[in-house]
Order: C-alpha cells, then sequence, then structure tokens
C-alpha cells in the first residue's frame, strides 16, 4: 500500500491545543494495529529490504498484539520507492508513504498524525538499537504508565559499541541540553522512540522542527508540559555507514536549542493547555466533613501521634542529646501524624501527597518551635529538671501544637478539599 503526503505548512503561532485526557489503559482487542512502527528513509536502497524483514519477523513472532510497519520515504533519489514498494507487496503489514521533501522530523510528523495506531513508534533503519527493547519501550504507553517512551544509549543497564568520536559528541549534545534547557532525559537523539497517539494528536502541532532536531523539540516541549516520559536501557551498536552529516547536524540542533530555549523564556512557546489535569481526591466512603467528626478523629490520631512522639522520644533519648531527640521524634511523628490525617480525619487520597507532606512540615517547624522553646524554657528555670518533668512539659507542649495543627490542617493544607466538600453539602440541601 503507497500513499503520498503533502509537505506540511509550519504551524502558526499560537496554536490551539485541546488540553490531553488522564491516562487509560488501551484495550487489547483492537480493530486497528495497536502499534505503527515508522522506518524513515532516504536513499537506503541497500538496507531497507534487510531491515524491514527483519523488523516483520520479530514483530510476527514476539509482539503479542496487531503491528504495522510504515515506510515513511522523504524524497529518495534512488531506487528506496521500488524497494519500499516491493516490501509491501510481499509483506501484508508493510505500508508505504512517500514525502516530497526531504526530513526525518517532516516523515515522523505527518505520518504519526495520520496513523489510527493507538501506539507510534519510529526507529532508524539501519536497526542499531537490539529488538527486544522494543516491547518494554511500548507497554509503559499501553498500560497508561507513560506518554513518551524513548530508548537511551546513556542510561544505566544499556550496552553500546560506537567509535569515541559519535560517543563524545552524543554525550556533549545531552550535556548542552541539560545545562542550558535544563533537560531530565538523558538521550535525545537515539533513533528509538514511542509515543501514544492521543498525546501525539495534541503535541505535534507544537513541534516545529523538520529535521534531526524533532525528537530534540518534541522530548522538551512534551517535558515541560509535565508528560511522563519512560526511559528503556537498550544495547546498540553504531552504523559505520551512516550518511548523516554530523557537523551540519550538530549545527542545526545548537540553531533549535536556541529558539526552544528562547520561546519558552519569552513565552510565546504556551504549553499551558498541554498539561493533564490534575487528578481529583476522591473521598474516603463513610468519612463525614463536620468539624466535630474531623476533631475526634484528629484527637485519635493526635493521641497515637503523642504516643509514638514519647516511645520515639525515650529512644532517641538513650542516643542522643534532648533537643536533637526531640527533633528527631517530632519530625517522625510529625510524616506519619500528617498521613493519617490526610486519609481519615480529611478523607483524603490520590495525588497531591507529597505536597501535604510539605505543608505539613511547615506546621512542624511551629510545633518544633513551640516543644523546643518549651524545653529551653524548662532547662533555663532547672538545669536538671528530671525525665518525667521533662516529660510532662513536652506533653503540655505538644497539647498547645497539637490546636495549633488541627487548625492549620484544616484551613492550609486540606482547605481546597474541606470547602469543596462543604460547598457540596450546601448544594444538596
Amino acid at each position: 500500500m503507497s500513499t503520498t503526503i503533502a509537505a506540511p505548512s509550519t504551524p502558526a503561532q499560537g496554536v490551539t491545543v485541546r488540553p490531553l485526557p488522564r491516562r487509560d489503559p488501551l484495550p487489547a482487542e483492537l480493530e486497528t494495529p495497536m502499534l505503527d512502527v515508522v522506518v524513515p528513509v532516504y536513499n537506503e536502497e541497500h538496507d531497507l529490504g534487510p531491515s524491514v524483514h527483519r523488523l516483520h519477523a520479530y514483530l510476527d513472532r514476539a509482539f503479542p498484539y496487531g503491528f504495522r510497519i510504515t515506510i515513511a520515504d522523504n524524497a529518495s533519489t534512488d531506487g528506496t520507492p521500488v524497494v519500499a514498494e516491493q516490501l509491501a507487496r510481499e509483506l501484508p503489514a508493510v505500508c508505504v508513504r512517500r514525502l516530497p521533501l526531504k526530513g526525518r522530523g517532516r516523515a515522523l510528523n505527518n505520518v504519526w498524525a495520520a496513523s489510527d495506531a493507538p501506539v507510534l513508534a519510529y526507529m532508524d533503519v539501519d536497526l542499531s538499537t537490539d529488538l527486544s527493547a522494543l516491547l518494554p519501550l511500548v507497554a509503559p504507553l499501553i498500560s497508561g504508565h507513560s506518554d513518551i517512551a524513548i530508548g537511551s544509549r546513556l542510561a544505566r543497564g544499556s550496552q553500546v559499541v560506537r567509535g569515541p568520536k559519535r560517543e563524545f559528541i552524543s554525550r556533549a549534545y545531552n550535556q548542552i541540553l541539560r545545562r542550558t534547557l535544563s533537560v531530565r532525559f538523558s538521550d535525545a537523539q537515539c533513533g528509538f522512540k514511542a509515543i501514544r497517539a492521543d498525546v501525539a494528536e495534541r503535541l505535534l502541532p507544537m513541534v516545529e522542527d523538520t529535521g534531526w532536531f524533532f525528537d530534540t523539540e518534541l522530548l522538551v516541549l512534551a517535558e515541560r508540559a509535565g508528560l511522563r516520559i519512560h526511559e528503556v536501557p537498550v544495547d546498540w551498536v553504531d552504523d559505520p555507514n551512516s550518511s548523516v552529516d554530523i557537523v551540519a547536524t550538530a549545527k542545526a540542533d545548537l540553531k533549535g536549542c536556541w529558539r526552544v530555549g528562547r520561546g519558552l523564556a519569552t513565552g510565546s512557546i504556551s504549553l499551558a493547555e498541554l498539561r493533564r489535569p490534575e487528578p481529583e481526591q476522591p473521598e474516603l466512603p463513610g468519612v463525614p466533613h463536620g468539624l466535630g467528626g474531623q476533631l475526634l478523629r484528629f484527637g485519635a490520631v493526635g493521641a497515637a501521634s503523642t504516643l509514638l512522639y514519647l516511645v520515639l522520644f525515650s529512644l532517641a533519648g538513650t542516643l542522643m542529646g534532648t533537643q536533637l531527640a526531640n527533633a528527631t521524634a517530632l519530625l517522625l511523628s510529625a510524616i506519619t501524624n500528617t498521613a493519617a490525617n490526610r486519609r481519615l480525619t480529611f478523607g483524603v487520597r490520590g495525588s497531591g501527597a507529597g505536597r501535604h507532606q510539605a505543608q505539613g512540615l511547615a506546621v512542624f517547624l511551629l510545633s518544633l518551635v513551640l516543644t523546643s522553646g518549651s524545653l529551653a524554657l524548662l532547662h533555663a528555670l532547672s538545669p536538671d529538671p528530671g525525665h518525667a518533668t521533662e516529660l510532662a512539659v513536652l506533653v503540655a507542649a505538644n497539647l498547645a501544637a497539637t490546636l495549633v495543627r488541627f487548625v492549620l490542617l484544616r484551613t492550609w493544607v486540606f482547605r481546597k478539599h474541606s470547602s469543596q466538600h462543604r460547598h457540596q453539602q450546601r448544594n444538596s440541601a
């Protein structure tokens, strides 16, 4: 099957992108292939046939879902189109798409945008990457765990065979990305990537590059938008006959870094509508949010936390000074207390636990001031007060800190959740 695709126009500035939906696992049974693997080629008449036969044999044997291999011929001038058409006739899962202009990014953008498969991938025609990494690459996308998956030659566990020149250039380029664009992914240019189609639909219109920088731009925008990028260590063997112009590609990549960095800094590249919505925090069934019920549950959690604190303080006091023992016991009991109140007192679960713990630690600092100040005052009045007196003072200080803690948890840490529930109660009244 062969299709000719017109060259794309440059995306307009300020393109509107619909917000991404939440990730869902993809159904195992589909009328369309689960995976569309794109192989972009330009003048590859000698390598194309053996590589596609090898890729098709592997997918047919080891991939548990339906698949398609799309040869994206971007303006080849040798016998590549003839070889591609022959492969499409021989192998039922192979199709060919012809583009009138060169550019790997242009080919991927067009073919991915036109595909009906829910998972889109691509790999270089030389198949430098070991194909055994393909299923680990796409599995997180199928399960809904991630938005994009990339093969990494620089991740721990990868095995790479290539010359020192290419090794230096690859590592230098990725260091430039880290220093200039503050990226966290480890390998931008490995020709082994996959993306969910629902993500590509919204992300591709924002990617301007049509050449080798396409990969980097797509990953930078995805990461800045908070999308989840999964990295897979790969075994990779360099193709010594590669026709890629390293110097020209490096120059184009540096220009792309400047363009994207400037766009992000000035706000001309806006990613607000590409971000996924925050998951809602569902209430636990049977947990009322009235003040009386919250006070009762908070008191029970507080009593348990105070007991935990006293045990930890007594144990730590045998190993360290009083002030350090107090801070250690209070920190550990505060983390436990925040987690328990989040779930039991205020009926919150789901995302936001890290933020709530950070806010809870701010409340912990206030508790530390109250209890440590009480200890300091006690020792100022009585140089040797005795362990029982210390415990009594700390219990009283903790009771005061507990009251302050409840007020702050209700009005600050879990304020949004509590106010939403009260609003729902008023609407249902």
